[in-house]
C-alpha cells in the first residue's frame, strides 16, 4: 500500500519520530554514527566537518566519513547478524537498535530536491531499502547517486539511479551512472516512481531510466553524504561535503 508523506524540513528540529539521525549504528553504535546536521532556511544540511570521525573505524574498508538519516532502524542482539544493509559477510551487530518505523511506504512516487557541494572524495546518495525485516526483503531502489569526481561543474554529472539486489532473490542488479545537464550546487528534483513490477526514474520531471522489475515489500528511505580520506589528495584541503534536502515527498 502506498503511504502519503511530505517533509519540507521546516524546523526548527529534525522530526525524530521519522528520521534517525545516524548512519546504520547497529554496526557499530549511535554515538559513532551520529550525522552532522541542522535544520535550517527549510533546508536538512548534512556535512561532513575535517573533524569527523570514522564510520566503523578499522572495519570498513576503504576508510569512510558518513553523515546521513534514515526512516526506520531495527537490529537483533549484541553479536547477531540480523540488521539492515550489512556491509560485509558475517558483520554483526555492536550495539542492538530499538525497533523504529518512521516512513516504509510500499510503492509510490517518491521525490527529493536537493543540492550538493562535492569534491572529488565525496559523494551524495538518496535511496530506499528493504526493511529487512526477513533477508530477502534487503534490496535497493537507489533515486540518486552523485560521486564529486563524476561531476562537470556547472554543466552536468552522472547520477547514479536504478536498483540492486543484496540479498533479495527475486531482483537482478541493474543500474547506471545516467549523464545529465545540470548543476549539482543548485536544486533539482530526483524522483523515483515506483510500482510493480517497475520502477522509473526522473530528474526534473523528465524519465531518465527505467528498469521493468521493482522490490514488493516496505522500504525505508536513507539520505547521507559520504567522505572518503583515502582521497584526500583528489581534493581541496579542508573542503566540506555537504548535501542539502528542501523537501522529501512520497504518495
Amino acid at each position: 500500500m502506498r503511504a502519503a508523506f511530505a517533509d519540507d524540513f521546516d524546523g526548527p528540529a529534525l522530526d525524530t519520530e521519522v528520521w534517525i539521525p545516524h548512519y546504520l549504528p547497529q554496526w557499530t553504535s549511535r554515538a559513532e554514527s551520529a550525522a552532522t546536521y541542522e535544520v535550517a532556511e527549510s533546508e536538512l544540511r548534512l556535512t561532513i566537518p575535517p573533524d569527523q570521525g570514522l564510520w566503523c573505524a578499522g572495519d570498513h574498508e576503504p576508510p569512510l566519513r558518513v553523515s546521513g538519516i534514515q526512516s526506520g532502524v531495527f537490529s537483533g542482539p549484541v553479536d547477531s547478524t540480523v540488521g539492515q544493509q550489512p556491509f560485509t559477510d558475517g558483520a554483526v551487530v555492536r550495539e542492538a537498535q530499538e525497533t523504529q518505523w518512521g516512513w516504509t511506504p510500499h510503492y509510490g512516487r517518491l521525490e527529493v530536491r536537493a543540492r550538493m557541494e562535492l569534491s572529488p572524495r565525496s559523494m551524495a546518495a538518496v535511496w530506499m531499502v528493504g526493511i529487512e525485516d526477513a533477508p530477502h526483503r534487503s534490496a535497493e531502489i537507489c533515486i540518486f547517486e552523485v560521486f564529486g569526481d563524476a561531476v562537470e561543474e556547472g554543466a552536468s554529472a552522472a547520477v547514479g539511479m536504478g536498483v540492486h539486489p543484496f540479498r533479495d532473490p527475486a531482483i537482478v542488479d541493474e543500474f547506471a551512472a545516467e549523464r545529465v545537464a545540470l548543476d549539482v550546487r543548485e536544486h533539482h528534483v530526483y524522483a523515483a516512481d515506483w510500482r510493480a513490477g517497475r520502477v522509473n526514474f526522473f530528474v526534473d520531471g523528465a524519465r531518465v531510466k527505467t528498469v521493468e522489475q521493482a522490490p514488493d515489500y516496505p522500504m525505508q528511505m536513507m539520505i547521507a553524504a559520504f567522505d572518503f580520506p583515502e582521497r584526500a589528495a583528489s581534493a581541496p584541503a579542508g573542503h566540506v561535503p555537504v548535501l542539502a534536502v528542501d523537501w522529501v515527498r512520497g504518495g
